[in-house]
């Protein structure tokens, strides 16, 4: 379980989760990422035999980090990372960076607790974060359960590049980059990433053949799914519009995946993401 050297994940690791004695994912405070990237927490994650199932650093996508909570646009500032598309101008490189700050963490073996405040680059805070991350088995796997309450006190609005006029991209959530160079993608939807992209499949599996990924988010939420120059996936929070969060509002954001160092074909996926939801997902 290694990071490249150079890479945003040299440090910062806050607490590391552990199933059977295996650690299973590194929680990484974001402290030292570049301000340009979208300083943010993010994890780390491996399967029970020890393979790497995220990818942070990558040439393609620098700001892709691993697992992380990744919005593109709130109130027009990305905790995304990179450059920002604008309505008429394209993707440009603004200084509109957010950070997302550690206020305070619980952490035992298998979960941490976390309180973040999401602050925009002349320092006011947008959002208030509270977030657990478990980690379980699974019969032979290894189970991740994300779970995060957003909140703000003004109210805002959270939207995404396809919102703001372009076609398809509609990223931004609990997002999942993966290190896989080419991947299955199957769904209820179909086989393949355009049949899953957009859609609300109950589960989502992404396998590159050794280790596979099945995910379930809220009901309710598409999924945005990419695959060929890269392998990342999320429940997307703002796909035909803008989400808004009201200032009495909470809003849920959930992930829960069972990682199996094997193929899965779709009985498999259904059997593992019935087994998780039964397993409180």
């Amino acid at each position: 379980m290694t990071v490249a050297p150079g890479s945003p994940a040299d440090g910062g690791i806050t607490a590391t989760l552990s199933v059977a004695d295996t650690p299973v994912a590194q929680v990484h405070d974001g402290g030292t990422v570049p301000r340009e990237l979208s300083p943010r927490p993010y994890v780390d994650v491996f399967s029970a035999a020890g393979r790497a199932v995220t990818e942070t650093g990558a040439s393609d996508h620098p700001h892709h980090l691993a697992l992380s909570l990744a919005l593109p646009d709130v109130d027009g500032v990305t905790y995304w990372g990179g450059r920002t598309f604008q309505r008429g101008a394209g993707s440009e490189l603004l200084q509109n960076h957010g950070r997302q700050i550690i206020e305070a963490s619980e952490h035992e073996d298998g979960s941490v607790r976390q309180d973040l405040r999401w602050v925009a680059p002349g320092g006011a805070e947008q959002l208030r974060e509270t977030r657990v991350l478990r980690a379980s088995a699974l019969q032979d796997g290894i189970l991740l359960q994300w779970q995060s309450r957003l909140s703000s006190r003004q109210g805002i609005s959270l939207g995404s590049p396809a919102t703001n006029g372009r076609p398809g991209a509609f990223y931004g959530g609990v997002f999942w980059r993966t290190p896989f160079g080419s991947a299955t993608v199957l769904s209820e939807s179909g086989p393949g990433a355009d049949a899953a992209h957009g859609s609300t499949s109950p589960w989502l599996l992404v396998s590159d053949g050794r280790v596979s990924i099945v995910a379930l988010a809220e009901p309710g939420m598409p999924w945005f799914v990419r695959t060929g120059d890269y392998t990342g996936f999320c429940p997307a929070v703002a796909v035909a519009e803008r989400r808004v969060i009201a200032p009495d509002e909470v809003l849920e954001l959930n992930l829960c995946a069972v990682i199996v160092d094997a193929a899965v074909d779709v009985a498999a996926a259904r059997r593992w993401a019935a087994l998780a939801k039964e397993a409180s997902c």
